[in-house]
């Protein structure tokens, strides 16, 4: 599975693979039903920490994007349409905190933000 790490980034390496993989699931590419790859299998092939894996497996199970089954492995859910558009909004929403965090540190107003966002 393609799915790229960066160490240098202050993201955490578990919300990378998170955000790569929900990225994944609700765009299509990965299909409901399908199998990932074990947490072990994953984390080789990463070069990261079993417990790193796991922990992203977990964050979309709990979000209803992944089923993990006892003894078969965790397979991507039967999403329906209101569903992805719950997950991108929340995508979208997580994003601007961190634009609206960034913008407050170096003195760009909301209003500012959201002129941008209107022009865009």
């Amino acid at each position: 599975m393609n799915i790229n790490i960066s160490m240098v980034s202050q993201i955490p390496i578990y919300e990378q693979i998170e955000t790569q993989l929900r990225e994944k699931v609700l765009s299509g590419e990965l299909k409901s039903g399908e199998c990932l790859p074990s947490i072990r299998l994953m984390a080789k092939e990463l070069r990261v920490g079993i417990i790193t894996v796991k922990r992203a497996y977990e964050d979309l199970c709990a979000q209803g994007l992944l089923v993990s089954v006892p003894g078969k492995g965790v397979f991507v859910s039967d999403i329906d349409s209101d569903a992805v558009k719950e997950a991108h909004l929340a995508v979208i929403r997580e994003q601007l905190m961190d634009i609206v965090s960034y913008a407050s540190g170096v003195g760009i107003t909301k209003q500012e933000i959201i002129r941008i966002l209107e022009e865009e």
